[in-house]
């Protein structure tokens, strides 16, 4: 079922039920290449495969960059 979260601040479509690692995955992002806040809530990467998203749920996802 096609339901809507804010990510980033910009209403995104996601089908339900799901997790956070589909809905990177789904959004081109690579788990591990990211640092994700999820309702408020800082989220481990080990916790990305198992932290169920609801409708209205909020992320903010920021990439994480190397370099020197």
């Amino acid at each position: 079922m096609n339901e809507r979260v804010i990510a980033n601040g910009i209403s995104v479509d996601v089908q339900l039920p799901c997790t956070l690692a589909e809905f990177l995955t789904a959004q081109n992002l690579f788990p591990r290449g990211v640092v994700v806040e999820h309702n408020g809530e800082a989220v481990a990467p080990s916790e990305f495969p198992s932290r169920q998203i609801h409708a209205g749920d909020r992320l903010e996802i920021v990439k994480v960059v190397a370099g020197g």
